[in-house]
């Protein structure tokens, strides 16, 4: 425990049990060959009880590992009894404390243990000292070894949970591309059908003289192009409940057909189309959305008026794409659908341009990459 507000787990008690276990048995055994030393009986009966106390310290070794390892240093003066306690408070001290402070507590074991000698009148004193030295240094190293694992198991965490809110971070920025995706195409395939209905429903509130023939043509076209529409809100609608990547997307090989619907709108469409060869498919969907903005355009700002389409390109020198329509009353163009067909092109390397000419046309004009 590394605070007295800190309980112990599980884990903590099972650990200090064994570390308790070990210290006094190793304690009794070093203190059983101490007897043999040629001290009174007074001191062998303090190093013996010295020992089993220092022993019992150990349950607060995480508390107060320092203070404990000082008082260690000093009991083992005399305390054969006190050196499994010892040993694991030094190792204690250099799991939860920098180096700096093992190397204190290193030098006051080194005092002791010259005063050791003295008290305990040992013969061979220099190979007790290299030995002692030698496990003096096992132990410690094996707690540093031990602290570099934790902090490493840490750092290993810290990073699992960076890298979790990262994750997060990157799924909402996800989601909110995906919303901005889902709302490009409720603008490119709802505007064009309800530009349609527009169109025919505006057709039918001018022509009051119109014959039951006329009105029940329109009609139709009306009924069609909203059950087309509200087929399209269902499949964009549906990409709430998909991965991002199934957004239902045309193809160039529908341009046709939109220039088609259109036509049967009763917009008058000009198209030339002259690219021959394999389009890739991001370009090819840029290219239909170019048109299909363009012709929704037509249809709000010049009804009936003349519509110029071309879409001309080859392999190695890009596609371009121009959308021409008289449109007196219009001004420059600047609405969500041309700055959304600007990104869209962006996105393939690609540039759009748009805005009037001096013959009072308005102008889209884009140019997409067509690699060779």
């Amino acid at each position: 425990m590394t605070g007295s507000t800190h309980r112990r787990s599980t884990r903590d008690w099972i650990v200090d049990s064994i570390t308790f276990v070990l210290a006094v048995l190793l304690g009794l055994y070093t203190y059983s060959e101490g007897e043999r030393d040629p001290v009174n009986q007074t001191l062998l009966a303090l190093d013996l009880l010295s020992g089993m106390a220092l022993c019992l310290t150990l349950w607060f070794r995480r508390r107060w590992p320092v203070q404990l390892a000082l008082v260690a240093a000093v009991v083992s003066i005399y305390s054969e009894a006190a050196s499994g306690a010892t040993l694991l408070l030094i190792m204690t001290v250099a799991i939860h404390k920098p180096w700096r402070t093992s190397l204190l507590i290193f030098v006051a074991n080194s005092v002791s243990l010259v005063m050791y000698f003295q008290v305990r009148q040992k013969d061979d004193q220099q190979a007790l000292a290299v030995a002692a030295v030698a496990v003096y240094i096992a132990v410690a190293g094996w707690g540093f070894y031990i602290r570099s694992r934790r902090q490493l198991l840490q750092t290993l965490r810290d990073r699992a949970e960076r890298a979790e809110t990262v994750a997060k971070l990157e799924a909402e920025q996800a989601q909110m591309r995906a919303r901005e995706e889902i709302a490009r195409e409720m603008h490119d395939v709802l505007g064009h059908r309800l530009s349609l209905l527009s169109v025919h429903a505006g057709a039918l509130a001018y022509r009051p003289d119109a014959s039951t023939e006329e009105v029940s043509g329109a009609a139709e076209i009306i009924r069609a192009s909203a059950h087309q529409a509200l087929q399209d809100l269902r499949e964009v609608i549906g990409v709430l409940r998909a991965p991002v990547g199934e957004l239902p997307q045309p193809t160039f090989a529908d341009l046709p057909q939109l220039v088609d619907g259109s036509r049967t709108a009763g917009l008058p469409v000009d198209l030339t189309l002259d690219a021959p060869g394999p389009l890739p498919d991001h370009v090819g969907r840029t290219a239909y959305r170019i048109v299909q903005e363009g012709l929704t355009n037509a249809m709000k700002h010049a009804p009936g008026e003349q519509v110029s389409i071309s879409v001309t390109g080859a392999p190695g020198n890009g596609l371009e794409v121009e959308v021409r329509n008289l449109a007196p009353n219009r001004r420059r163009g600047d609405g969500q659908g041309l700055k959304g067909l600007a990104e869209r092109a962006a996105l393939v390397e690609g540039r759009v341009e748009h805005g009037r000419t001096p013959d009072g046309e308005f102008r889209l004009f884009a140019w997409l990459p067509w690699p060779a």
